[in-house]
């Protein structure tokens, strides 16, 4: 009985050793545990997220469709898909054969207006001016003789030589002729007096009306040519010479697809729920089945400023259409062998905001 009375004495006192050891080591690590909870407190602000969404590949242009700026049938489509072209390259011609005739016609038409301006300023040739400097000698001659006529049939009438009948006749051939002498003086006089101002000014609007004429064929005619507006690489060609094409600027009917591939960018569109967290320079990559676990690095260049529909669908059966979502332009580093166009999965590092820069509720 005495043994298990010890016994039992010396497991309880073993119990109390226990138990006050288990409480030490309790308070000792509870201070550590504290700390570590802090530490896990003030990491949360700068710990580093990600924000996924479905992207595409874009050239840093955008896709450029270009398109006549009027109706026709293709004569020639110059560039083929993969062509690298330059700024105000000739990509396509429609048939122009009309335009060009409404050009030569304009043109012999402003010729014409031209020559008659010169000849209103110039005024009348060296020949014709002689030859009515000649025809108002003549007729001054022929009217002298005819005063002199006159004059000597006037005296033998006073002396009764002649009858008055005479001396009229002699008169009034004498006034025909300095009539005639008048009517030379004035034409000569015409042709040899400058232009006059009105008659000037009236061939200047001829001429100028001509130009406005020939620059407006000549404007429809470059119109036939379809020029490259940047440098770039032709990625679509969607005409053939033969086919019909219609104004651009009516309905969307491109010729070719343009873009610039020196740098490539991937629009994503990113949840409503996550638009709050991405900023501009956020670093980013994006991933695509065809290329297996290669990551491709860039940073956020834009954000968009209007909450949209989908752009893009990833063709999982759960998917949610009806979500809002806001665009968002990640620039690649590099990837240039990722085809434009192409889906990829995009992540952005996004940092996580500190509390102290939460906005504080307005106070009365």
């Amino acid at each position: 009985m005495k043994k298990r009375t010890t016994l039992f004495a010396a497991l309880m006192a073993g119990a109390g050793l226990a138990a006050t050891l288990f409480l030490l080591s309790r308070t000792k690590a509870s201070p550590h545990a504290g700390a570590r909870e802090t530490r896990a407190e003030r990491s949360e602000p700068g710990e580093t997220g990600l924000v996924a969404g479905p992207g595409r590949v874009e050239p840093l242009s955008e896709d450029i469709k270009v398109g006549s700026e009027i109706s026709g049938k293709l004569k020639s489509v110059l560039v083929e898909e993969g062509d690298h072209v330059r700024r105000g390259q000739v990509l396509a011609i429609l048939q122009n054969a009309d335009y060009q005739a409404q050009v030569a016609s304009a043109e012999a038409d402003l010729a014409k207006k031209q020559a008659d301006l010169r000849k209103i300023i110039n005024g009348a040739r060296a020949q014709e001016r002689r030859e009515a400097l000649a025809s108002v000698h003549e007729a001054q001659a022929i009217m002298e003789n005819a005063r002199a006529e006159m004059e000597r049939r006037q005296r033998l009438y006073r002396d009764g030589a002649v009858s008055r009948e005479e001396t009229d006749r002699y008169e009034r051939e004498y006034k025909v002729a300095k009539a005639r002498h008048d009517e030379a003086a004035q034409h000569y006089a015409l042709l040899d007096d400058p232009a006059r101002e009105e008659d000037r000014a009236r061939g200047e609007a001829d001429v100028a009306l001509a130009k406005a004429q020939l620059d407006e064929a000549r404007a429809r005619c470059q119109k036939t040519f379809i020029s490259s507006p940047i440098d770039g690489v032709v990625l679509r060609k969607h005409h053939w010479p033969g086919e019909s094409v219609t104004n651009s600027s009516t309905s969307s009917d491109p010729v070719v697809t343009l873009g610039n591939q020196r740098v490539l960018r991937v629009r994503v569109d990113i949840d409503e729920n996550d638009v709050a967290k991405v900023r501009l320079g956020d670093r980013a990559y994006v991933t695509a089945a065809a290329f297996g676990n290669r990551k491709f690095s860039g940073h956020v260049v834009r954000i968009g400023q209007e909450m949209g529909p989908k752009n893009i669908r990833t063709d999982e059966p759960t998917e949610r259409v009806d979500k809002k979502i806001l665009e968002t332009l990640v620039q690649l580093n590099d990837g240039h062998e990722l085809p434009i166009g192409l889906r990829v999965d995009s992540f952005i590092l996004v940092s996580q905001p500190s509390p102290d820069s939460a906005p504080r509720p307005a106070t009365r």
